[in-house]
């Protein structure tokens, strides 16, 4: 009998293919109607970069958008939308409306309440706090930013304990001023920690080699976060993927082999990470050219930091084209976990797109949307749900846009126009949306986790910021429930407290407080 690998599972051949399919969503594109027109410009200095942020800049309970411009200016577009109806967007004037913006992030940094925005641009980036109704002024001067002079690519954010003020980490790329092959070498990353209620001068995290993606996330559950950056160059300097110990007090530090850190060399691109297979500590999976990985760590019993790649035994796999006739291999950029069916198992997109007019890499590629099967395997479905669009995709976000329970996408293309896509699915699955405050500091609880109990397992969510592709969401939380209609729910908060099980009733959404 034959036998297909999952995990460390062997299960039949025939018992994969009778496992029952998942339902394909169905995505309408509304981009001609929905009102977000901007197109993410540039030469070669923006091949990288192209993010889209979702949070709340006017605390109307509906996700507004900031969209990079490359060379246009950067976009806000607040979100008219009606409950369950067509996407709607207005694009305001807030004060984000700079060139050179590669990407955006959504964070609360002096935890008034209020969204401020980091912008990673080509030259010095910005720090723009939010000041309510989605309006913003630069803080980089109040709070000490050193903003730089490079090409900020990746960025992610956590709270060290014992502190008030965030930590932020920058992942820069090239330098555009050497005239080296290819365009330059890779300049040093930044850690910017705080000084009070300021940031201190950043700190560099070398070796750096060309950081396209980061992420603070608690692998362990150890209670202190590390930092896990995907990078795309200088293999010949030694060039590798990175985890950072980042320990109060202590300066960063790399993993190494004697801790169990194992040498991975891909063109990292993007993050994105999910409890999958249910057992407490996330998996990740890791965008690149041709060879994704899906990641999930060896022993658990242990908690050494040495991951496997079980991206081909669950099907993850996106390295070539599955429509049309380019069978070249392909380039993954923005990858994300939502739950698109409501289902109440984790599917993950993937933004697809040639560099420029790369020859061996495909040309046409459509962007991915892997559905995730009871069994923990992943069946494509893109071009059934509709969104496999063949642009040179980068940046995007799912979120429920409309807030009618169905995650919503959004598509950001190198040199063509954004695209929008309003989740039409008929199901008669159920679903949570959770967003949880505490008070100051970190008011949005940044490194808290969410437990969901579901017949036989438990979803659990990392609240983070940062990985994707220039680009996060910050704020509601989606959970499907499939045929439940209430579920047991509770938070573990940053400081590690656990909040109480509390039974929530199904299709509403939900604002939990912590005591």
């Amino acid at each position: 009998m034959k036998y297909l690998a999952l995990g460390l599972l062997l299960l039949p051949a025939a018992a994969v293919a009778e496992t029952a399919a998942p339902l394909v969503p169905s995505f309408t594109e509304q981009t001609a109607t929905a009102g977000v027109r901007q197109i993410y410009a540039g030469d070669w200095e923006y091949m990288v970069g192209g993010g889209v942020s979702t949070f709340d800049c006017n605390a109307d309970a509906r996700p507004d958008l900031i969209i990079a411009g490359g060379t246009n200016p950067a976009k806000l577009f607040v979100n008219q939308s009606t409950p369950g109806g067509d996407l709607a967007f207005t694009e305001a004037q807030s004060g984000v409306e700079q060139t050179g913006v590669l990407g955006a992030y959504p964070i609360d940094i002096d935890s008034d309440g209020v969204p401020d925005i980091v912008l990673l641009r080509q030259g010095e980036n910005q720090v723009m706090r939010g000041l309510g109704n989605c309006k913003f002024e630069p803080a980089n001067a109040a709070w000490g930013l050193d903003g730089g002079n490079a090409w900020s690519a990746a960025f992610a954010a956590t709270w060290e304990k014992g502190q008030s003020w965030p930590t932020l980490a920058i992942g820069n790329y090239i330098d555009v001023t050497q005239d080296m092959f290819p365009w330059g070498s890779c300049t040093d990353n930044w850690l910017h920690r705080p000084d009070g209620d300021k940031f201190a001068a950043p700190t560099p995290l070398k070796p750096s080699f060309c950081a396209l993606s980061m992420l603070f996330s608690d692998w362990n559950r150890s209670g202190t976060p590390s930092l896990r950056v995907a990078n795309d160059r200088e293999y010949y300097k030694g060039g590798q993927e990175q985890l950072w110990h980042v320990e109060p007090g202590q300066d960063p530090r790399l993993y190494t082999e004697a801790e169990g850190w194992k040498r991975l060399r891909i063109w990292g691109m993007g993050l994105a990470s999910y409890d999958l297979n249910f057992d407490g500590y996330p998996e990740y999976f890791v965008t690149s050219m041709a060879d994704n990985k899906l990641q999930t760590m060896a022993n658990p019993e242990t908690k050494s930091a040495t991951f496997k790649d079980v991206a081909f035994a669950k099907g993850a796999i996106a390295q070539r084209p599955y429509t049309g006739t380019d069978l070249n291999p392909s380039t993954g950029w923005h990858a994300q976990f939502e739950d698109v069916n409501n289902d109440g198992l984790a599917d993950l997109f993937i933004a697809k797109g040639n560099v420029d007019a790369m020859p061996d890499f495909a040309l046409k590629d459509p962007n991915n949307l892997l559905l995730q099967r009871p069994d923990g395997t992943f069946q494509e479905a893109g071009d059934r749900a509709g969104v496999a669009a063949t642009g040179l995709s980068r940046g995007a976000a799912l979120a429920d846009l409309n807030a009618d329970g169905l995650m919503d996408l959004v598509v950001v293309n190198r040199r063509e126009p954004v695209q929008i896509w309003r989740n039409t699915t008929k199901s008669a699955n159920h679903w949570l949306t959770l967003t949880l405050t505490q008070p100051a500091p970190n008011t949005d609880a940044i490194g808290a986790w969410v437990e969901v109990k579901m017949h036989g397992h438990t979803q659990r969510r990392e609240i983070t910021i940062g990985g994707g592709q220039a680009g996060g969401n910050l704020g509601a939380v989606h959970f499907g429930l499939g045929d439940q209609q209430q579920a047991e729910v509770r938070v573990i908060w940053p400081d590690g407290s656990e909040g109480a099980w509390q039974m929530l009733t199904a299709d509403a959404a939900y604002r939990l407080q912590k005591p």
